[in-house]
């Protein structure tokens, strides 16, 4: 299958450098979010709003954040406008599991709760699940529900406690280096409601950063598809395909696009996901409490809504937290002529990472926000499933995507990850402490790309760093 032509361009141009063509950034190349990009390199580089926004649409990102950050309390309170949390949750702020907007990391062996990191669960499908999993993707486990929830508010039994164990290796390199990799081993003990189906799936999930999400919801699906090669056409061992969700909004099938195996069409619906799954709050999407029928006492408790047939999560404050998770800004790229990442830049499409982290795309003319249209864009994601073999398989269907699928991730900013956020960790459940152990642990269809980098040298490896940083 043909790649869209910005990626053959891409290619192109750094196949074409060479000793006598010595190779250079290319125009607006540090420009991560095009006119959204802002240039911020500290600790708050991920929570500044989009730099084309005006003054007045600032004031709305302000509102949002406010709602995004502040604490939930449980019902009844004072705080009319913030309470509800719970019965079951994870956390009581959205900013505690997205730190500074930033990525989160697996709980310390010390830890109460398993903050940042959450616990995804379900059962095998069975004759008769169909409609299960056209909406939900999955089944969810009896008597637990799709999601283990840590916390819960007096009256109610917190579902469980998470703990997550590593089992040390070591990966040898070309030049007789090591790199130490570490496989989680997740612990779930004091169980709330009893056992849990023996055929139980779990897949940790720490939460990812918050920027650009606007923009790549901007991204026209046809563009995303023509990225496609399911059948691996064009025999370069890259099969990426789409995954179909469910939109709770439209009630129909539609382009998956958020998430770590792409199982949510829009920020709003991942927003109000993460309202009810994380934090037990009902929205206009999702207006009951993520209480099973096995959990009789949870279902009883107060509700935080002040009137019949309100929701916790009112419409106001779900639009106000979707503008501001729209307008999240991507930071923009250091050193983009600095000889050292333009030769890591080289290396990375020499290993063929570019054929899933494809470097640019363009959003549509009819973006949900006038801002967020018609950018350049450089997230580095087709947004795609891609199978990631056994090293990093975690067994558990969604919708489409197989236990050892996921989404690309976009690298846009991850240089700056630490930055934000010094505990956090890389991939889906946050084995990788570093991004040389996330490269090292690619495996299915980027394992040949895994390969290029296990045989480059030290200087080759800290240009590819450089590279990464740089983003």
């Amino acid at each position: 299958m043909l790649r869209p032509l910005f990626v053959s361009l891409f290619a192109a141009l750094l196949s074409a450098c060479s000793a006598e063509t010595p190779p250079s950034a290319e125009p607006g190349e540090a420009l991560s979010g095009g006119a959204t990009s802002v240039f911020k390199q500290d600790a708050n580089a991920y929570s500044m709003p989009s730099a084309n926004l005006s003054p007045s649409r600032r004031l709305d990102f302000s509102v949002g954040n406010s709602f995004f950050r502040n604490p939930w309390v449980i019902a009844p309170a004072s705080t009319t406008a913030r309470d509800g949390l719970g019965p079951l949750f994870n956390t009581n702020a959205c900013q505690n599991c997205h730190i500074k907007d930033g990525r989160g990391h697996p709980p310390a062996a010390d830890a109460a709760h398993a903050v940042s990191m959450l616990v995804r669960l379900s059962i095998p499908a069975r004759a008769g699940d169909e409609q299960t999993l056209r909406r939900l993707g999955v089944v969810p486990e009896p008597v637990y529900g799709g999601q283990l929830q840590d916390m819960a508010v007096p009256g109610a039994a917190p579902e469980g406690r998470v703990r997550v164990g590593y089992e040390h290796f070591a990966v040898p390199l070309a030049d007789g280096s090591q790199i130490e990799l570490r496989k989680p081993r997740l612990l779930i003990s004091e169980l709330g409601y009893g056992p849990m189906h023996p055929q139980v799936m779990t897949s940790a999930r720490i939460a990812p950063a918050m920027i650009g999400l606007g923009l790549l919801e901007a991204v026209d699906e046809q563009t995303i598809i023509a990225l496609a090669d399911p059948d691996d056409r064009d025999g370069d061992g890259i099969s990426g395909r789409p995954n179909r969700v469910w939109d709770d909004a439209a009630q129909r099938e539609v382009l998956g696009r958020f998430g770590w195996k792409a199982g949510q069409p829009s920020v709003d619906q991942q927003n109000a996901h993460a309202f009810a799954n994380d934090m037990g709050l009902t929205s206009p999407l999702l207006p009951h409490d993520d209480c099973t029928p096995a959990q009789t006492a949870c279902r009883q408790l107060p509700h935080g809504a002040d009137t019949e047939g309100a929701q916790e999560v009112s419409e106001a404050i779900r639009n106000s937290v979707l503008f501001y998770t729209r307008n999240l800004a991507v930071p923009a790229r250091r050193r983009v002529d600095d000889a050292q990442v333009l030769a890591g830049r080289q290396l990375f499409q020499q290993a063929g990472c570019h054929k899933c982290h494809v470097p640019s795309l363009i959003t549509s003319a009819d973006a949900a926000e006038p801002e967020l249209a018609n950018q350049l864009i450089r997230p580095y994601t087709d947004l795609l499933l891609h199978d990631m073999g056994e090293g990093l398989a975690d067994g558990r269907p969604e919708f489409l995507a197989s236990g050892s699928e996921w989404r690309t991730a976009p690298l846009w900013g991850i240089g700056l990850a630490q930055v934000v956020n010094p505990q956090a960790t890389f991939l889906h459940d946050g084995r990788a402490r570093t991004l040389l152990e996330a490269v090292l642990w690619h495996g299915g269809e980027a394992h040949a790309a895994r390969q290029q980098v296990l045989s480059f040298d030290a200087e080759q490896r800290a240009a590819l760093l450089a590279f990464l940083d740089s983003l």
